[in-house]
């Protein structure tokens, strides 16, 4: 008897744990959707993107975020660059969120670690993405405007991106520390 009540305790927790992941994958992609037009390009306003801010409570929000930006970047005039290195750098970027803030427990704390995290690890790797579509010529691909070699295109993608970044991440930061205050966002 005791073994089935144990059994059904870990179903139970293992279907919450696809739900959520499943809730905030199709959240973060319907975000991206509704503002498609600011969503994409060099410069660019993914308020979905407050929502990284999650993997600094639980790893199944890094699960549930990449889930969440590979099926965003299916409309992604990038193609397949962004369906891979797109959903690649988000799953990198939460990972190292989730890994420094696992031991935090104020959640100011949390959200400023991820916002850095996001902020430099995840833009960083977004600019190179960029750089590397538009010097193969992948089709969707913009230029960044600048006149210099490899690392001056990097650069200017990852300022063309940074502000609209920093607004989702100062709005997403509010609604998460929000919600902390609500729900166990670790449970």
């Amino acid at each position: 008897m005791q073994k089935n009540l144990v059994k059904t305790d870990k179903s139970i927790g293992s279907v919450q744990n696809i739900t959520l992941i499943a809730v905030i994958a199709a959240v973060y992609a319907t975000i991206t959707f509704v503002i498609q037009p600011f969503a994409f390009g060099p410069v660019q306003l993914r308020a979905s993107e407050g929502l990284n801010h999650l993997a600094a409570w639980h790893k199944r929000y890094i699960i549930a975020l990449g889930l969440g930006v590979f099926i965003a970047n299916l409309v992604s005039p990038l193609g397949w660059i962004d369906w891979i290195f797109g959903t690649m750098g988000t799953v990198i970027m939460t990972s190292i969120t989730y890994l420094a803030t696992r031991r935090v427990k104020h959640a100011v704390t949390k959200i400023v670690i991820s916002s850095v995290v996001v902020a430099t690890i995840g833009m960083a790797i977004l600019a190179a993405e960029f750089t590397l579509a538009f010097n193969i010529g992948a089709s969707g691909a913009f230029p960044s405007g600048s006149n210099g070699g490899l690392f001056a295109q990097w650069l200017a993608y990852y300022l063309s991106v940074m502000p609209g970044e920093v607004a989702s991440l100062i709005a997403g930061g509010i609604v998460i520390y929000a919600l902390s205050k609500m729900v166990d966002l670790s449970k």
